[in-house]
Order: C-alpha cells, then structure tokens, then sequence
C-alpha cells in the first residue's frame, strides 16, 4: 500500500470511530418523580402508579433499562408533600408526575424549570398553576380532573336515587384548594333540585364524625364527600356516614368501602393520559406548549348493599346507567 493511501485509511478511520463509539454507548437513563396524594398501601394509588408505569412501557420506557421513576406516597399530609416535592427536586428528574393540588403547589415552591405533569388537579388555572388551559406558558401541564358543573350532576343523582333529601350537608378540609369553588357550585345548584345545603369543615377523624352525626340529627339529610387529598385519607371514615343513614356521594373509590354512589371520571385513565405527556417530554416537548385537558371518560358506580341498609329502592333507570354495581 502506497504511504498517501494508507494514511488515507487512517483519517477516514479515525473520522469514523467516534460515530461508532457513540452508536455503542448505552442510552442514557431518564428519571421521572412521581409524588402521589395517598398512602402507598392504597389498592387506588397502586392502581395508578401501576396503569402510569405500564403505558410509559407502551411508549418504550422500561424502568432499570432507560428509565428511572421515583415514588413518594404523601398520605394526604401536608408536611409529606413538602418534605417529598423537595426530595424528588433535589434528585433532579427530567419530568415529575404530581398528583392533586396539593402536590403541585408543593412542588411549585421548589422548581420552576423541571417540567411538572399534573393530574387530578381542579380549576388549575384558576389556581395558578397554569395562565391558560390552552397555553399553559410555564413548566407545568396536564389533566385536569373536574369541573365545578359536576357537583350540580352529583346533586341530581342523590336526589334520584333518595327523593326524600331536601338537604345535604358537605364533608371538606378547608385546606382544600379548590374547596371554596366547589362549595359555591353546590350552594348554587342545591336550589334546583328542591335542597339546601350546609358546609362543614373538617380537619381529622373525629371532626368528620362528628359533622355526620350533626346530619344524622336532621330529617332528609344527605351527605357529600367533597374531592380532595384529605377526604380521599379519610373515605373509609367518611363512608360510615351510611350507619348513620345518610345517603353519600363522593369521588372515585367511595361505594367500594361502603358509600352510596359515586360518579366521577376515569381516573386510572388520567394516569395514562400523563404517562403519554411525560413521553412527549421526554422526547424534547416543552409543557408551556401542551394544552390541559379535561377528561373525557366518566363512570356510576352504585353501592346496591348499601342502598339496602339505607331503604333506599335504586330506580332501573339509574341501574342501567351504572358503570359499576356493587352488591
């Protein structure tokens, strides 16, 4: 080999080894933060995580492989959710899922660059998380989880199901976010469906029994759980309103352990719908850019046992329409 042609071979070797080097060198592991609002021992909490997980494999990130999510499980406290938002910032994650309000604001006061995904956040805009639900503008996006019409549907639906309430009395944690918007969408509504409503604030166990056993007092009383981190703690406590003969609606979850009804959006699914933004983050899109979403899937879930304790006669109609009976 003539000496011009062999260091032509060099060159044209030595051009190309850093581009096969690169093509060999293992892709880089993505961490994701999840900061959840109940315990991890939740049968719901570890439905979603398990549904968020899965359709991010839908996607192609497999944890150990190309991926990394850290889960922290604040049990509704208010500490917790600080304590966590600092910790899953400080590990410094390409995205963080944030479930509720509570974990968003705390999250917000640690990071205003990590790309945040919500989901089951009310009003989030009205909240300032985002400036629009079309432009969110800032580090944050997602799904959010209601809107305050819904309360005048779960107004309806007690009153179908239990004709005989003419009031009802609300079951909330005034450190609720969104509990302010919600109370007035009820206080509005109550009127056209022949009730009036009362607000009672609560702040651990015996506060709720005791605002159920005050309604137990009253004739035609029936009983919201109103959506929120605390109350979501608290459903089993809450749920024993029907041993008082209180007629309950609530958010997901709260027939299974013995409420009356509940009709509430897909929840598992939302999970699913923030597992697709954290892939499109991951893959270079800007949260600013993604619009919020509302939900679009909604499920009846009726306690029939429950009914029966109650005397309550639940109309076929209502039957037909219920995505879940439980008996």
């Amino acid at each position: 080999m003539k000496r011009r042609d062999l260091f032509a071979v060099v060159a044209v070797a030595a051009a190309l080894w850093p581009l096969a080097a690169h093509a060999q060198q293992p892709e880089r592991l993505r961490r994701v933060g999840v900061l959840m609002q109940s315990p991890e021992n939740s049968p719901s909490e570890q439905e979603f995580v398990t549904a968020f997980a899965q359709a991010l494999r839908g996607f192609g990130w497999v944890e150990g492989s190309n991926i990394q999510i850290d889960y922290r499980f604040a049990a509704g406290d208010p500490a917790l959710f600080k304590t966590y938002a600092a910790e899953l910032v400080g590990m410094s994650p390409d995205a963080i899922l944030a479930s509720t309000s509570p974990a968003v604001a705390a999250l917000r006061e640690q990071t205003r660059t990590i790309p945040i995904v919500f989901v089951l956040v009310g009003n989030p805009d009205g909240q300032g998380f985002v400036q629009s639900l079309a432009r969110p503008g800032g580090n944050m996006t997602g799904f959010s989880s209601l809107d305050a019409p819904l309360m005048g549907k779960w107004l309806q639906l007690l009153k179908e199901i239990a004709p005989g309430i003419t009031r009802v009395a609300v079951i909330f944690s005034p450190d609720t976010a969104i509990a302010a918007w919600l109370n007035r969408a009820i206080e509005a509504a109550a009127p056209s469906v022949g009730m009036t409503a009362t607000f009672a604030p609560v702040r651990d166990a015996a506060g709720i029994e005791a605002a159920i056993a005050a309604g137990a007092r009253e004739p035609g009383c029936g009983l919201i759980s109103l959506p929120g981190a605390f109350n979501d703690a608290h459903r089993e406590v809450i749920a024993a309103a029907a041993r008082h003969g209180l007629p309950l609606i609530g958010a997901y979850g709260i027939p299974r352990v013995g409420g009356l009804i509940s009709y509430w959006f897909d929840t598992v699914d939302l999970f699913v719908q923030g597992a697709s933004y954290i892939d499109r983050i991951l893959k270079g899109a800007s949260p600013a850019d993604l619009p919020v979403q509302q939900p679009t899937k909604f499920a009846l879930a009726i306690n029939l046992k429950t009914a029966k304790a109650l005397g309550l006669s639940v109309p076929q109609s209502l039957l037909a329409r219920a995505d879940e009976v439980i008996e």
